[in-house]
This record gives C-alpha cells, structure tokens and sequence, in this order.
C-alpha cells in the first residue's frame, strides 16, 4: 500500500484522471438511477440497502466500502491504491450531488417519456463505461468491492476469474434485486461492456500517460 501511495503522488496524471473518471461515474450514475434502466451491479445493491437503512447512497458506500477495505487490507494490500480512495469516496457522493442538482434544476417529469429516457441513456452509458473504464486501467488500485474478487479468484485458482467475477457481479444483482433495485437492461449492458472497453481505454491511455 505505502508503495503504491508513493508512486501516486509522483505520476499526478494518473492521479487527475482517476478524480476525474470517479466524478463521472458519479455524474453518469446519477442519470442511470433516474432513468430506471438499472445500473452497475455493485451499485445495485448498495441503492438497495441505503434505501433499507434510510441513508444517503453516498453516506452508504462509504460505510460499504470501509467494511470491504478492511477485509481488502487483511488479505491482499496490493490491491489498494489512490484510486481505491477515490473510488470510496467520490462516487457516491458525486452521484447524490448531481441527483441533488438535476432534481433542483429539472422538473419532476423531466424523464417520463420513454423517448427521452432513452436519448438520455446512451451517453450516461457511455460515459459511465468509459469513465469506469479510465478509473481501472490507470492501475492505481481497485476498488474494494472489485478488490475482492480478484482476491477470491487469488485462492480459487482452478475456477476461471470470469466465472468468479459473474457469480460476483450476480450475487450483487440478486441482493438488489430482493431489496427493490432495477436490474435492467443497463446492467447486462454494462456486464458484457466494461471488460473489452477497458482493454481498449488501457491500450489508449498508456500512450497518453
């Protein structure tokens, strides 16, 4: 961990980016919830159980991702990186702002019409996707909910990451599912996207940085 926080400090465009990409999940985030497509699997449950202990998204995920850093930090620290911190503290947060924000600035039935909730969609995917995407290939630590998985496949080493990532990510979605959040198109969309984009957005942003 005191490696990693280190080497942050000195390569500040990785750092700029990650702030950047976790405030545009949240941004992008903000939009998905409103639009009721779904969202990310991890955020799915944690909307879920904030709504349950009547907590703010934001306030929730930071207390979620607390519990999980812990365990983050027990058995594997190399995961952890200024952009798990970012990631802890910034999405949640950003993403209850811009609701907060778009709520006060747009009226109630800003998004009732199918057509528009569609138009809105496909750039809120977009970015999130993407923005998730930047936030993982800078390779400044994961978060810990994704964290965890990597740690798992780490000790069930004759069981595909792939398919313990889907039991994961499933998991998730089922937990949201019972407490009352949508899973919907947007999370199967997001579940088949983010692997080759962030692939992608590697390749890209090593040139860059």
């Amino acid at each position: 961990m005191e490696t990693q926080m280190k080497f942050g400090f000195k390569d500040k465009k990785r750092i700029f980016s990650v702030i950047i990409a976790v405030i545009l999940m949240g941004l992008s985030l903000s939009f998905l919830i409103r639009l009721n497509f779904g969202t990310d699997p991890c955020s799915a449950m944690n909307l879920g159980i904030s709504r349950h202990l009547h907590l703010s998204f934001g306030t929730w995920l930071v207390l979620f991702n607390f519990i999980l850093f812990i365990l983050v930090i027990l058995f594997d620290r190399s995961q952890i990186g200024w952009g798990t911190l970012a990631n802890m503290l910034l999405v949640g947060y950003s993403a209850d702002f811009f609701r907060w924000l778009f709520d006060f600035i747009l009226p109630d039935n800003a998004f009732t019409a199918l057509s528009i909730r569609i138009v809105v969609l496909i750039p809120s995917l977009l970015i999130f996707v993407l923005a998730a995407a930047v936030y993982m290939a800078v390779d400044l630590g994961s978060a810990p909910y994704d964290a965890l998985s990597f740690i798992i496949a780490s000790k069930l080493k004759k069981i595909p990451f792939r398919i313990i990532r889907i039991a994961w990510d499933m998991t998730a979605c089922l937990i949201g599912f019972l407490l009352g959040s949508t899973i919907g198109i947007v999370t199967v969309l997001i579940a088949f996207l983010l692997g080759p984009v962030i692939a992608w957005v590697k390749e890209k942003i090593n040139r860059f940085l």
